[in-house]
């Protein structure tokens, strides 16, 4: 769901990119450092947006790359661990935690809470 609304945001950007571009066609005066050049303000937005993009998708690019080398480094030191220790990991440690719902238990027709009694779990539970 992130990718989609990723994706049709960039796609409005793109859009009112296109129409500021195309709205501003004059020529205009660029100063470099080593002389000046006309072009037309289109050419100019758009090589801007373009250089911009291509400035965050390298970062993009390298942040992704850091983190894969990171998670093998981890993943090379957990299995010398586990080779060191004996310990073989059957399961995710989120797969072995009991849902969230599993600590009360279900309510019977004859159970104190629905008869107005508070037992001890009820207390700590804030009922």
């Amino acid at each position: 769901m992130k990718i989609q609304w990723s994706l049709i945001l960039a796609l409005i950007f793109a859009l009112i990119t296109a129409v500021f571009a195309v709205i501003n066609v004059e020529q205009v005066e660029v100063n470099l450092l080593f002389g000046s050049v006309k072009l037309p303000l289109i050419l100019l937005i758009l090589g801007s947006v373009l250089l911009g993009g291509i400035i965050v998708g390298a970062f993009g690019i390298y942040r992704g790359y850091r983190q894969q080398r990171l998670i093998k480094q981890l993943n090379a030191k957990l299995a010398h661990i586990q080779e060191a220790t004996g310990y073989e990991l059957d399961k995710p440690a989120a797969d072995s935690l009991p849902p969230a719902d599993a600590s009360v238990p279900p309510s019977d027709e004859g159970s104190p809470s629905q008869s107005g009694l508070t037992g001890a779990g009820d207390k700590e539970a804030g009922r």
